[in-house]
């Protein structure tokens, strides 16, 4: 059962730890999305602010706990914080998974230091040269992944071409898409088109063995032409702040104009279009790449991101999609080396 669970950063976020446990106790609910076991959400952080936290929320429900002394503040410099603070809930869970207490971890706290602790104490997978941050949506009605969102903002066409890999083996895997098409981010759709980065990536793309649909411009992300997005850490991270404050402020736009003219059924009305691009409906973000399952969530999350977030890692590792990631890797470098006549 420890391989299997999940290390849940609970000092993590910006109502942390309410929010963390509360989502906690959702995910072993019959409102769960994904139900979990109690024995497979390891809490991590101060066993006495998680034991009053549980006791305010009226639940005598227990979890396994992993003491930590120390948290990480989302204003914090990652790096500076790591080395400082040794016993941090972020570095406990990373801790977790490198003694197999754990299988993965979940925390709503510092990205960068989710980011460096995982890539520094769980090491990347055999082939993979740079971890990606990959967020999957619903925008067109169905599964939609952006990788990568932050994690690697100077990256080489071969990360590229590797975060497409990844991308495939999570949709496939994971959220069920047979056959996924990935697509570039770009300038615009002819292959000359974008910078040396983009130009090589697309040749890397095109000779290899995923469905790849070509350049993929902006507007094009609504237009459901890939199931997987691919752009550099610092474009996607910038798409995707875009889109969630776009859509955030459209939806609360269109919801005061229904309510000004009298019309009583608009959050109803609302509510579908809501959930497609509500961050709490997936709860967060995959780490792909790294020797562990890895989600990062918002922030701000909430019960319902949280639990979300949870069921994420419970179905990564039960469809074992490092496993199969590795081996995408593996065939796509026998596929260059035989194009290059390498025995």
């Amino acid at each position: 059962m420890e391989s299997q669970r999940i290390a849940l950063d609970v000092m993590g976020g910006d109502d942390a730890p309410r929010a963390i446990l509360a989502g906690a106790l959702r995910a072993i609910s019959d409102d769960a999305a994904t139900r979990l076991d109690p024995q497979r959400i390891l809490l991590v952080g101060d066993p006495d602010a998680i034991a009053k936290g549980l006791a305010e929320l009226g639940s005598d429900v227990i979890f396994p706990v992993r003491p930590a002394s120390q948290a990480i503040g989302m204003d914090e410099s990652p790096a500076t914080a790591l080395r400082s603070k040794p016993d941090s809930s972020i570095a406990n869970c990373v801790g977790a998974v490198r003694a197999s207490e754990a299988g993965a971890v979940v925390s709503m706290g510092n990205t960068g230091a989710v980011v460096g602790a995982a890539t520094l104490g769980l090491k990347t997978l055999p082939g993979v040269k740079r971890p990606g941050i990959a967020v999957t949506m619903s925008l067109t009605g169905r599964p939609l992944t952006l990788l990568d969102m932050g994690a690697n903002i100077a990256p080489k066409p071969e990360h590229l071409l590797q975060y497409g890999i990844m991308g495939t083996v999570l949709m496939r895997d994971v959220l069920e898409t047979p056959s996924p098409r990935v697509g570039l981010l770009n300038i615009g759709e002819e292959a000359s088109k974008g910078t040396d980065l983009l130009k090589a990536a697309h040749e890397l793309f095109s000779s290899s063995h995923l469905d790849f649909a070509g350049n993929i411009e902006g507007g094009d992300i609504f237009a459901n032409k890939s199931d997987v997005i691919i752009a550099d850490g610092f474009t996607g991270n910038v798409v995707l702040k875009l889109l969630e404050g776009t859509a955030a402020f459209l939806l609360e736009m269109m919801l005061g104009e229904l309510k000004r003219h009298g019309v009583s059924w608009a959050p109803e009305a609302l509510k579908n279009i809501k959930r497609n691009i509500d961050y709490a409906e997936y709860g967060g973000a995959l780490l792909l790449g790294v020797d562990g399952v890895v989600v990062i969530g918002h922030g701000r999350s909430d019960a319902l991101a949280v639990s979300n977030a949870l069921g994420l890692a419970a179905r990564a590792m039960d469809s074992r999609v490092n496993d199969h990631i590795v081996r995408g890797l593996a065939r796509a470098a026998e596929s260059a080396s035989q194009e290059k006549g390498v025995v």
